[in-house]
């Protein structure tokens, strides 16, 4: 019984600290640090943008990394359980700042499902950053800069990355 309730215990401190990672903005600043002056797009919205595709990218990788532990569901649950609460107070500040309701948490599952389809429909990708991220440039209002293409490349291959060597470093498998 006692190694039941350390194992939640894991998952509950892992989801946290998933959680934790996608908020930390550091590499949104960096990334939008290094879009060259060039890019043809709203940089705002480069910037939103990337917080969104962080946030399913580690979702994503979660269900990826861990597609077939028995430990997959309960730390998706966490994990989207702390994103959908704090969507649920970024929607309310952002309504309240701009006078109409938001949903940002159906925000996240639309451009979810937006990126995997657009993978579904791209099997033959070498790997996934190539379909995401000209998805990404697009979503930015732009399918043709390339700065845009490649920040979203980036953000990706870093947020699966990280949260692979995570997963792999707490041994949840």
């Amino acid at each position: 019984m006692e190694n039941s309730k350390e194992k939640k215990s894991e998952i509950a401190r892992a989801g946290e600290d998933l959680f934790d990672f996608v908020v930390d903005r550091e590499d949104i600043k960096w990334l939008m640090s290094h879009l060259p002056e060039a890019a043809d797009i709203q940089r705002e919205t480069v910037e939103y943008e990337l917080q969104i595709l962080k946030i399913i990218s580690v979702g994503w990788s979660i269900s990826y990394y861990l597609e077939t532990s028995p430990h997959k569901n309960q730390l998706l649950e966490v994990y989207w359980k702390a994103v959908y609460d704090f969507s649920q107070t970024i929607s309310k500040a952002t309504g309240n700042l701009i006078g109409q309701d938001i949903d940002y948490f159906q925000i996240l599952k639309n451009r979810l499902d937006m990126y995997v389809d657009v993978l579904a429909q791209n099997p033959g990708a070498p790997e996934p950053a190539v379909v995401i991220g000209p998805e990404f440039a697009r979503t930015c209002g732009n399918a043709e800069d390339i700065f845009t293409f490649m920040t979203g490349s980036k953000m990706f291959i870093t947020a699966i990355n990280r949260t692979k060597e995570y997963l792999e470093a707490i041994e949840l498998r």
